[in-house]
Parts: structure tokens; sequence; C-alpha cells
């Protein structure tokens, strides 16, 4: 029988068919899901802050685009997965409060999609749809089989990307 896997802010968990895996939360964080086409496994992560090199009390890698991403793409590669192979879905990354300055606080959406992104050019890894950006909180939910990542926002139509 197939289990929904619980992705938690600023953590990241592997998925294998039949089961689907999801996180909740995604204003400014970013969700990241790694997959090939060909593996029945892929991995998500919860990402809410762009550097560990910029916060004092680091210890989740997990919490940030510079680490987590690192961490899971090693252990997706652990299991088997071939690096070369890889793509990524990303959702998230909202402006969620309306600042009149630009203020690390108000970007801090932005700069977890750009680091993310970043990062995974880094690895060669090529983003095919992305769900970013606005003002307006997500939930996503991503299944192996059909490699699609459904991105649901309240008080608007459920998206597949």
């Amino acid at each position: 029988m197939a289990e929904l896997i619980k992705v938690g802010i600023a953590d990241w968990k592997l998925c294998s068919a039949p089961d689907t895996i999801t996180t909740i939360g995604l204003g400014s964080c970013v969700g990241v899901v790694i997959y090939t086409m060909s593996d029945s496994f892929c991995g998500m992560l919860h990402i809410m802050l762009p550097s560990s090199k910029e916060i004092k009390n680091n210890t989740n890698r997990a919490k940030f685009a510079d680490t987590g991403v690192t961490d899971m793409v090693m252990a997706l590669e652990k299991r088997g997965m071939r690096r070369s192979a890889m793509k990524a879905k990303i959702a998230g990354g909202a402006k969620m409060f309306q600042f009149s300055t630009k203020s690390e606080l108000g970007t801090v959406g932005d700069r977890n999609v750009d680091s993310v992104k970043a990062k995974l050019k880094e690895y060669n890894i090529p983003i095919i749809s992305e769900d970013c950006g606005a003002d307006f909180g997500r939930t996503i939910s991503f299944n192996i089989d059909t490699k699609m990542l459904m991105v649901r926002c309240a008080g608007r139509p459920d998206k597949q990307i």
C-alpha cells in the first residue's frame, strides 16, 4: 500500500514508488524535488534560507540551499542515482510580506530561489519546471510514477508542473 512521505520544514527525505512525497508551508521557503526519468525513487528538500554561511547556528544543513541540496544529491547518488540523469522541479520562494524598503527579510524568497538555482546549476542538474515567487504559499506533492509535481495554493486552482 502506498504511503505519503512528509518532509518537514528544514528537512529532506528520499521516497520510493509507489509512495508520494509532500511538503507544506512553502512561503518564502523553497521545495526542491530531484528525480530521474528512469529511477523509481526521488528526493525532496524544504529549504528555509539561502546560505549556511550567513547564520551562526547552522547545524541543520537541510535548512539552507547551499548545504541541503548538496546533502540530498549525495544521498541520491549513494542510493544509485546518476547525477548526469538528475532533473529538478522547484516551487516556493514567495514574497509573503510587503515592506516599504527592500529589507533582507522582504527578499528572502527571491534569494532562496536564486541560491537553489545556483546550487543546481553547480551540479549540472536542469530545472525542468518551477512555480516560484508571487505572494502566496504553496504545498507540493511529487508522484514518482508520473514525475509530476502537484502545486496547491489556498484559493487558487491546483496545477501540475
